[in-house]
């Protein structure tokens, strides 16, 4: 199981969320099944349960996650294609960006930066 990094910048609520997304991407949480409560995830992380809540509901506004009254929170059927979307859409693509600038900084040219992103995916690069 994840530690939360109470030291880091990023809200915990926010980190409860990604490690849920995280547990749907990795197939531990199929479609339907029913995810961890907000006392169960407070009680794991010895966190508050709003706190948990917050990264609960977080999901279901995502269209991740649903609620069923009196039973609990529950994976969306297209949850783990919402999370791969989103990922890709926000975070790699920042992530991009910000290899990209760099390597105009170092003034890296294009081909160079492909041959090391060719490099990193086949496992020979040196990072």
């Amino acid at each position: 199981m994840t530690i939360l990094n109470t030291e880091g910048t990023k809200p915990i609520y926010i980190q409860i969320a990604e490690w849920i997304e995280n547990e749907i991407i990795n197939g531990h949480f199929q479609s339907d099944d029913k995810v961890y409560s907000q006392y169960q995830l407070a009680d794991m992380y010895t966190i508050n349960p709003a706190t948990a809540a917050k990264g609960l509901s977080l999901l279901v506004d995502e269209q991740i996650l649903y609620k069923k009254r009196g039973l609990g929170m529950f994976v969306t059927a297209n949850a783990k294609e919402i999370i791969l979307n989103k990922r890709k859409n926000q975070t790699l693509k920042r992530l991009v960006q910000e290899v990209v600038l760099e390597a105009k900084r170092l003034q890296l040219s294009e081909t160079e930066l492909i041959e090391m992103i060719k490099a990193e995916q086949s496992g020979e690069g040196q990072l």
